[in-house]
């Protein structure tokens, strides 16, 4: 299948008019950025996250005002995916020593509920964990059992076939489902996940992810500076820089503007824009081959000429790639669930914009500085 056969647009010639919708992006992009900031998910902030999934429809204010009587004064609660997700985050990372005999009372609760009248010895206790002895190996495998199917995070001590103990830890997501629980009982629950980050290892995972870009692009750079002429491997990163840049814009306008999108910035973000710089670097690479052919083909012709020519001629296999992998894209971002949609979002918008770069500026960015320089490209 082809499409745009015989094609011949000049790109070049209208380069000041994209340059001026890219550097508008950029600008939009960057004032979002400073005055409204982006939105880091746990990963990169340190603290808990919970994820909720309710059987009905829920009032997020009433989540809210529940989560905070409570004791959680400081979580930040809203919709996620929908009318019955919440999503519920804090800088809290243990449950307070104020709280914890509540979340051991509704542990005990739960076995006495299963097993009534079972003999249980508490024999140890710290910060956020309780062990008991049971009377004998097959009530301790059903005690954990039971327990864990409540939302508890229990195991046997040991795993030897004669253990009677098992070990509790108590988690932030038992406060909350213990306390919305008893608030909600018309409205029953499941808690889908809960991330836990500390906030050095959150910091850190931030540095390393503006490490992986830009070490990303460095070696595109070298690459492409080999493969082609330098000149090549500076319109190439360039352009990838624009790319990412208008993203990231979009990802600071666009927040809390769409409903059930998640637009936090977390580690699947960050190796959605890794993808994204592949993916751009691959067509920018096409039609740098086109242009390199072109050039041993027709010497005599002016690089403005074969810039245009190269376009013109990927343009059928750029467009029916991209179209192909947005239509892709498109499906996940509306039916991947929760855990792929923002991943699928950022590649769906990333690649329109990564498209729009390889066709209108990479080749112009190797247009002006080959102009600038005053120097002839030859392989």
């Amino acid at each position: 299948m082809r499409i745009f056969e015989n094609l011949n647009v000049d790109f070049l010639g209208k380069r000041k008019l994209f340059y001026t919708i890219s550097g508008a992006l950029i600008f939009l992009g960057l004032i979002n950025m400073i005055f409204r900031g982006l939105e880091f998910g746990v990963d990169f902030l340190g603290g808990s996250e919970i994820v909720l999934q309710f059987e009905k429809e829920v009032d997020i204010t009433v989540v809210r005002d529940h989560v905070q009587n409570a004791g959680l004064q400081d979580a930040e609660v809203k919709t996620f995916g929908g009318e019955t997700g919440v999503l519920i985050r804090t800088e809290l990372q243990e449950v307070p020593p104020n709280i914890f005999p509540e979340i051991v009372n509704e542990i005990e609760q739960t076995i006495n509920n299963h097993f009534p009248g079972l003999e249980k010895t508490l024999i140890d206790s710290t910060s956020n964990t309780v062990t008991y002895q049971l009377p004998n190996p097959d009530t301790t495998d059903k005690v954990v059992d039971v327990l864990y199917s409540e939302g508890f995070q229990a195991a046997e001590v040991s795993v030897e076939p004669g253990n009677r103990e098992i070990v509790v830890t108590a988690n932030i997501s038992n406060w909350i489902e213990g306390s919305l629980r008893r608030s909600m009982p018309d409205n029953p629950f499941e808690i889908l996940k809960e991330d836990k980050v500390g906030p050095k290892v959150g910091s850190e995972l931030k540095e390393d992810a503006v490490i992986a870009i830009f070490f990303s692009l460095i070696v595109i750079l070298v690459y492409l500076g080999f493969r082609f002429k330098f000149i090549f491997a500076f319109g190439a990163v360039l352009s990838l820089f624009h790319n990412v840049i208008i993203t990231l814009g979009l990802f600071s306008i666009l927040y809390n503007v769409i409903p059930g999108l998640n637009l936090e910035i977390d580690l699947t973000i960050v190796a959605a824009f890794l993808t994204l710089v592949g993916y751009s670097i691959n067509d920018t690479v096409v039609i740098f081959d086109r242009i390199r052919e072109n050039i041993k083909f027709h010497k005599t012709l002016p690089l403005f000429d074969i810039i245009n020519k190269s376009v013109n001629q990927t343009m059928s296999r750029t467009v029916l790639t991209g179209g192909t992998t947005l239509i892709t894209l498109l499906v996940l971002t509306l039916f991947g669930g929760e855990v792929l949609r923002a991943f699928a979002f950022t590649l769906f918008f990333g690649i329109i914009i990564g498209t729009y770069a390889s066709i209108f500026i990479a080749g112009a960015l190797v247009y002006e500085y080959a102009t600038r320089k005053k120097r002839r490209v030859e392989f």
